[in-house]
């Protein structure tokens, strides 16, 4: 299952909480296929029927189902660079 840094968490509760959604809400990460090379992001106010849901220091990711089989063995990272334009990583897991 997808992990979060401790900095990963703190951009997606911002993120979340900056955007006005609802208690609950979350990051929500889709892709059109398994194999994961394209990633789509945005808020969302509840988890789709078939996602998996990441809780993690208070963040919410939901995962849609090719999205978490993609992300199944990583790590999600983030920084937020001086502009104020937040990138996201995917990293392997460490063991």
């Amino acid at each position: 299952m997808l992990t979060l840094t401790p900095s990963a968490s703190t951009v997606v509760k911002e993120i979340v909480d900056r955007s006005g959604a609802p208690a609950g809400a979350g990051l929500r990460i889709d892709t059109e296929d398994a194999a994961g090379t394209e990633f789509g992001v945005a808020i969302a106010p509840a988890p789709e029927e078939r996602d998996s849901v990441v809780e993690q220091e208070g963040a919410r990711v939901y995962l849609a189902e090719n999205a978490a089989k993609a992300l199944d063995d990583k790590t999600l990272d983030a920084h937020v660079a001086e502009d104020g334009r937040v990138a996201f990583d995917i990293l392997p897991q460490r063991v």
